[in-house]
């Protein structure tokens, strides 16, 4: 803001000379609207410091949201009072950094003090994007806090409605739980809250692996999951692998398991998973269906958006789901190979 003679002007060519871009603003019409457009700096000379110049800056400031400290440069005549400017100003503008130049000021006084006004501005948007992480931080931690604790309680009621007795229900939620913490652990220590399948496939095959014991083989392409699809993932295999070493191939020396995936190379690509036993005991349906049944169930048409099939045929149960990749996946653009 520079009414008189041509010192707008001069202005504008010395800081734009050094890469600071300038918007040339009077008490009139067009300054709210500027100002509206949170400028770095403001840089007013005395005599721009009218009435109404002043009280639309001090509705600006009084505005500005809490990270925010707008600096303001004044250029005061030599005829000026600085201190009872200063004063005045700091009054009616409470919110303002203020740097005051004694006119004649020399061009590279006031570029260094411009700059280093924008960059103390540039200190305040940083704080203001951090603040605004935070702030969405913690309501993603509150969302998945909430989700968590929504898993475990179902976990536990639909594992205490199956228990015979009160071992069998520590022990059953025990590793149920383990399973859920195996999962968030390798995807708090993945990058972009994403895990592979073949590393939920480790982790939960892992404890039951002996040597070079293949007993468990499990194998796919290169294929990343985003968090919930990869925890859902993970608890799934944790209940078909211990059902199978309760009552199906795990259960014998000589039975095995393959777990196996692909994704299709089709226009709108699929996930495909297969869950097979071989070489275990006879099968026969059950006559009641059991939790981890029917948690697969609902989890894996939850996932997938179409219900898994599970048969239990007599060497060996089979499960198999598919669905589209495209809402499971980590990245919009992972295909696998």
């Amino acid at each position: 803001m520079a009414p008189y003679r041509k010192d707008a002007d001069y202005l504008a060519r010395l800081l734009g000379d050094h890469q600071v871009n300038v918007e040339i603003g009077l008490a009139g019409n067009n300054l709210a609207e500027l100002l509206a457009a949170s400028p770095g700096v403001l840089i007013g000379t005395h005599e721009a410091l009218t009435p109404a110049a002043i009280e639309a800056v001090a509705d600006h400031l009084n505005r500005q949201p809490s990270w925010a400290e707008m600096p303001v440069v004044v250029l005061l005549d030599r005829a000026s009072r600085p201190d009872q400017v200063r004063a005045e100003l700091s009054r009616v503008w409470p919110r303002a950094r203020l740097l005051f130049y004694q006119r004649p000021v020399t061009a590279v006084e006031l570029v260094s003090g411009v700059q280093s006004a924008l960059l103390v501005r540039l200190r305040q948007r940083e704080v203001r994007d951090h603040i605004a992480r935070e702030i969405e931080l913690r309501r993603e931690l509150n969302h998945r806090v909430k989700n968590i604790l929504a898993s475990v309680t179902s976990i536990f009621e639909m594992t205490r409605r199956g228990a015979t007795s009160v071992e069998v229900l520590a022990r059953d939620f025990r590793g149920r739980l383990g399973a859920l913490d195996k999962v968030h652990s390798a995807v708090f220590h993945a990058e972009d809250d994403a895990v592979s399948i073949a590393e939920i496939a480790a982790l939960t095959f892992e404890p039951y692996m002996v040597g070079d014991d293949e007993r468990i083989v499990a194998q796919g392409p290169p294929v990343t999951l985003h968090r919930e699809a990869g925890t859902t993932m993970a608890l799934c295999l944790h209940e078909l692998t211990t059902n199978a070493i309760k009552y199906g191939a795990m259960s014998r020396p000589e039975g095995r398991v393959r777990f196996t995936w692909e994704v299709s190379k089709t226009q709108a690509p699929e996930l495909g998973i297969r869950w097979k036993e071989y070489g275990g005991p006879t099968v026969e349906e059950p006559m009641r269906i059991g939790y981890g049944t029917r948690y697969v169930r609902s989890a894996l048409t939850s996932m997938f958006g179409r219900p898994p099939q599970i048969s239990f045929e007599r060497d060996g149960l089979r499960c198999e789901a598919r669905g589209l990749f495209s809402p499971l996946s980590a990245t919009s653009d992972s295909h696998g190979s």
